[in-house]
């Protein structure tokens, strides 16, 4: 059971369906609230009362993309985004602003659910009585697990909850390549499709915010056909001189 505080904000128009994901939902211990526009959506989340948010792209006013990026601006607060089943462009572009995951509709109340365990697991924050993780250190990119932060050549790297997780398992691996599957898994929480390309997206997403280029780079290595690799800097041997 999720404790109580984790308060899940629904913003959809469809009041039926919020009706009965609030129903679904506080059975399985989770406490909810629902607002039917994206102006009302945004406000919300916003307010800083809510552990994770759950957004139609489909709204009368200002639609979800726009809701995302306001949201994207100036919090980290996990989004899960709602998109109209078959519609890869909703998928990309939600992903593309700063989406944690996305769900297809109709969906199933218990993916629902299971898709928000997922994101809180990997968003939550170590406790107090937790063993303080190491920092990770390759090249010139530094990550803290326990302040989740992130340094490239000493300046901060703003990424999502999503993008740092994917960070940190790559970086755990420097030099070893990492299959999609497995980055699906650890990072996603889900089980690997072979179509689905979110985590090529959020690889991209790291990949640009390290200053490397979409397709390849200094840091992340494309191995095609199976993953990517975090790589470890060269070392140059000096020649010795007579």
């Amino acid at each position: 059971m999720m404790k109580a505080m984790d308060h899940i904000l629904i913003v959809d128009d469809d009041t039926e369906l919020c009706a009965l994901v609030q129903e679904y939902l506080t059975a399985e211990g989770f406490t909810m609230k629902a607002v039917h526009d994206g102006e009302s959506g945004l406000q919300q989340a916003l307010t800083g009362e809510y552990t994770l948010v759950v957004l139609d792209v489909m709204l009368p006013g200002m639609n979800g993309f726009e809701v995302l990026r306001r949201i994207r601006s100036v919090s980290k607060i996990p989004v899960l985004l709602l998109t109209a089943r078959g519609e890869d462009v909703d998928r990309i572009v939600g992903l593309e602003i700063g989406a944690d995951d996305y769900l297809p509709k109709p969906f199933n109340p218990r993916e629902l659910v299971a898709r928000i365990r997922a994101i809180l697991r990997r968003t939550k924050p170590a406790s107090a009585s937790d063993e303080v993780p190491e920092v990770l250190t390759v090249g010139d990119v530094e990550l803290d697990p326990a302040a989740r932060s992130v340094q490239r050549a000493g300046q901060p790297v703003d990424l999502t909850s999503v993008e740092f997780n994917l960070l940190e398992v790559l970086l755990r691996e420097a030099g070893r390549v990492v299959t999609r599957e497995r980055l699906v898994n650890a990072v996603l929480s889900r089980k690997f499709m072979p179509f689905d390309r979110s985590i090529d997206m959020h690889v991209s997403k790291v990949r640009r915010k390290l200053g490397d280029s979409e397709d390849d780079g200094d840091h992340i290595k494309t191995i095609r056909g199976v993953g990517y690799m975090f790589a470890r800097p060269t070392k140059v041997k000096k020649l010795e001189t007579n």
